[in-house]
């Protein structure tokens, strides 16, 4: 019985990805940028910090000036795509979308 926390089969992976506009495969992570200003970029990390929390799966954020990226994978996994991660994607599209931050 498989887990959303399963490494993902390459084909899977490109299905999701499909689905997923903006974000790109970078070896074992899926990557999405987003500007706004900085305050709407730190709120938009702490956002998802919470989500994250809330799904027990932590992306790695980048901040900086009017800009965050966010890498999400699975390291439990070993570091391979998971549903898990694609679960994240979609909330932290939904938060940023809420918050007027435009992807990169």
């Amino acid at each position: 019985m498989s887990t959303a926390r399963d490494p993902l089969p390459d084909d899977a992976i490109d299905a999701r990805l499909a689905e997923a506009p903006g974000w790109a495969r970078d070896g074992g992570e899926i990557v999405k940028a987003f500007r706004h200003t900085f305050n709407e970029c730190v709120l938009l990390a702490v956002y998802a910090a919470g989500k994250a929390n809330e799904l027990n799966h932590h992306p790695d954020m980048h901040l900086s000036w009017g800009r965050i990226e966010f890498h999400v994978s699975t390291h439990s996994a070993g570091g391979k795509l998971t549903e898990a991660d694609f679960a994240l994607a979609k909330a932290i599209d939904a938060i940023a979308k809420a918050g007027g931050a435009t992807p990169e």
